[in-house]
């Protein structure tokens, strides 16, 4: 959380113990409005009151508010702007191609009106908002409104960007791809937090011709402001209950016949596809290893071609019995707590990696865009998993190395070590009584932080 509190009056709340009104303005991405709901929520808990602020189908995707919480948290809907090459039901990245991401962020920069308006209007105390909106932090300074970026990444990305002295002054001397794929000047200890050159590359294009105001670069503008931090913001099991019933009984019938770590649980989240190429590698990889498996794969935006039809010819009906390939959404969370998941082949996205760590699940890193690339750095040098390898340049990997990490990571004795480790993090990731004590210290933060309310 890097806090932009502004210290002017205005539109603020009252003195100290009084309720606060948060409004929180999450990017339009499952991996940010998750996060943000579960912090909204820990908000309301201290009695304070949260507006989540987004479009229509993007609030019908959150988890049920639990209902003591419900006078609490309120959800605000703003239609999202339609732009031409823009599917009429887009409303996140999950409902476009990667490339098209950036019309998505086009289309997020319009709402700038209506919640400038809602801000005029409700008054709030905070607004808490993602990296996206670059015209907020003014808007809320004008308005008197303190507000705070909070960001999804973890600490060692964020030291990768670059501290603020650097940024501010333009001395970051990184231009070309290539200048990413190492670690950074002010790091002051070894490490391999860097990008692979296929990762930074996919980033590159997938920002180019960029219309949008929000800049796709490294964050540039980052303010000396004090940093709190909010914890690992756990999910709960019961969030998936009420949805997923139905869907959980037959899944958790597979894994109740499977032994004890033996799954390995397979999803590579909602944003990049992968090309026909990668998932041949990937289900031969899969099914050469021997590891029993639960695949959740997704239908590619706007593709023609169903995810099941690119799979290879026969492979359903040679791994019926030991693996499943789920086509729909899948509870995650539910099956990652189950006893017979032992390992967890991720795209490194940051709440995945706390949801398979939370449960002692040892990792199989595949990272694919984004922050994905740092995040696998980061595991694999805690010694929390393995990475599968990949080339350099293009990304290519093969069938043969697929399945040689994943037995080394679920079953080879020299893998050991990597399980016992992957289960010693549940007693960090899965304390919620810890991350409870540290999202109360960023709540009394806001309550002492908030400015003073002018006069009606």
């Amino acid at each position: 959380m890097d806090n932009q509190n502004t210290q002017s009056g205005g539109q603020g709340g009252g003195g100290g113990g009084a309720v606060l009104h948060v409004v929180v303005f999450p990017w339009l991405a499952m991996g940010h409005l998750i996060p943000f709901f579960h912090l909204s929520t820990l908000i309301a808990q201290k009695g304070h009151t949260v507006s989540f602020v987004s479009t229509p189908r993007n609030l019908s995707r959150l988890p049920k508010i639990p209902s003591h919480l419900s006078s609490l948290v309120n959800l605000v809907s703003f239609p999202l702007p339609r732009l031409p090459n823009l599917p009429n039901d887009a409303e996140s990245s999950t409902d476009v191609p990667f490339h098209k991401q950036q019309l998505l962020k086009t289309a997020f920069d319009m709402l700038q009106t209506p919640l400038t308006a809602f801000l005029e209007s409700s008054r709030p105390d905070w607004v808490i908002y993602d990296y996206a909106p670059h015209w907020l932090p003014a808007i809320a300074a004008r308005l008197g409104v303190a507000h705070a970026l909070f960001f999804c990444v973890n600490a060692a990305c964020l030291a990768y960007l670059g501290p603020p002295s650097v940024l501010i002054s333009g001395q970051d001397g990184r231009t070309k791809a290539e200048d990413f794929t190492v670690v950074p000047k002010w790091v002051p200890f070894e490490s391999d937090m860097a990008y692979r050159l296929h990762e930074v590359e996919k980033w590159v294009q997938a920002s180019s011709g960029n219309e949008s105001g929000t800049p796709d670069t490294l964050y540039r503008e980052v303010k000396v402001k004090p940093v709190v931090p909010v914890g690992f913001l756990p999910p709960n099991i019961e969030e998936e209950a009420s949805e997923s019933d139905e869907t959980w009984g037959g899944i958790k019938g597979w894994l109740d016949k499977q032994r004890v770590n033996s799954v390995v649980y397979i999803a590579l989240g909602t944003e990049a596809t992968l090309s026909q190429d990668e998932l041949t590698e990937l289900a031969l990889g899969l099914e050469l290893s021997g590891v029993p498996f639960f695949w959740v794969l997704r239908n590619p935006p706007e593709s023609t071609q169903s995810v099941s039809e690119m799979l290879p010819p026969g492979f359903l009906e040679r791994v019926k019995g030991r693996g499943v390939v789920d086509l729909g959404w899948a509870p995650q969370v539910r099956i990652l707590s189950h006893d017979s998941v032992g390992g967890f082949l991720t795209h490194c996205g940051w709440n995945s990696m706390i949801e398979g760590l939370m449960f002692g699940r040892v990792l199989m890193f595949f990272p694919m865009v984004n922050d994905q690339g740092l995040n696998a750095r980061l595991g694999n040098g805690k010694g929390l998993g393995v990475e599968i390898p990949r080339n350099e340049r293009d990304g290519s990997f093969t069938r043969d190395s697929v399945a040689e990490f994943v037995r080394l990571a679920m079953v080879d004795d020299s893998g050991e070590s990597m399980r016992i480790r992957a289960k010693e993090m549940k007693d960090l990731f899965g304390d919620r009584n810890k991350n409870n004590r540290i999202v109360g210290e960023f709540i009394c933060f806001l309550e002492e932080n908030r400015p003073p309310r002018c006069p009606e």
